[in-house]
């Protein structure tokens, strides 16, 4: 598939490589400027791109920008095809990321307001496990133990062809059905950064509480705080997991 994946950190930056290596036409644009594009994940084929260039003639648009600023790229958007796909991986951490949004805060769903920023559809995906775990993690299909990540949106066909392409980075893909049910693996949910097979994660899924997993959401810079001063991503895990028991 040929694949543009706006954002070139952390996540960004994994999927576009893992998605080049999987055999996918894979260009990576950045409003900074193709310039911060690390040179590992070129390395493994993808492209550094204009963002204005980037987003036209390609089956799949991964978006993997800071949550709340999506529309500063309506304008770009406006010209891309229907059919296009577009993934969003963005969360919303208030006070710590971004600055707060009423209409999330007052329980609008995070990637149906990116949606409404954008202008346009979205599916909801990769969001749920953590950068080291998107790294390191990935396994072939049919390994034991293979680790899930969430997939939601309201076109049947757009989560199919996310679910491919999560399988495709070395995770199993489960259906989480419509992009208003996406809230449950939103942070910090049970199903979110918690690292979970596919037999576990629909159980996750179900227990999410909005109220309390947004309590828990604020209080990761106090947790954070309370880990060793060379906290692994296992310790972090352990800490997601911990706050739901």
């Amino acid at each position: 598939m040929k694949i543009t994946v706006i954002g070139a950190g952390a996540i960004g930056g994994n999927l576009a490589a893992k998605l080049s290596t999987a055999g996918h036409d894979v260009q990576v644009a950045d409003a900074r400027g193709r310039a911060v594009v690390r040179a590992e994940v070129l390395e493994s084929g993808a492209r550094a791109a204009e963002l204005a260039d980037a987003v036209q003639g390609r089956d799949v648009i991964v978006l993997s920008i800071p949550f709340g600023v999506a529309g500063q790229l309506a304008d770009l958007f406006a010209s891309v095809p229907e059919e296009t796909v577009v993934i969003d991986t963005s969360n919303y951490y208030p006070g710590m990321l971004s600055e707060p949004i009423e209409a999330v805060d007052n329980g609008q769903v995070e990637s149906m307001y990116t949606a409404e920023l954008l202008g346009r559809p979205v599916v909801k995906a990769w969001n749920a496990a953590l950068a080291g775990t998107q790294q390191t993690r990935g396994v072939p299909a049919g390994t034991p133990g293979r680790l899930a990540i969430p997939v939601a949106g309201d076109s049947e066909e757009a989560r199919r062809v996310a679910m491919q392409l999560v399988d495709d980075t070395g995770f199993d893909p489960y259906d989480a059905g419509t992009l208003a049910e996406s809230w449950r693996q939103q942070p910090n949910s049970p199903a979110y950064c918690t690292e979970l097979t596919l037999d576990e994660l629909p159980a996750a899924l179900a227990a999410a509480d909005r109220a309390k997993d947004a309590r828990i959401r604020d209080s990761v810079p106090e947790r954070f705080a309370a880990l060793p001063a060379a906290a692994t991503l296992e310790d972090v895990v352990e800490m997601n997991r911990a706050a739901h028991r």
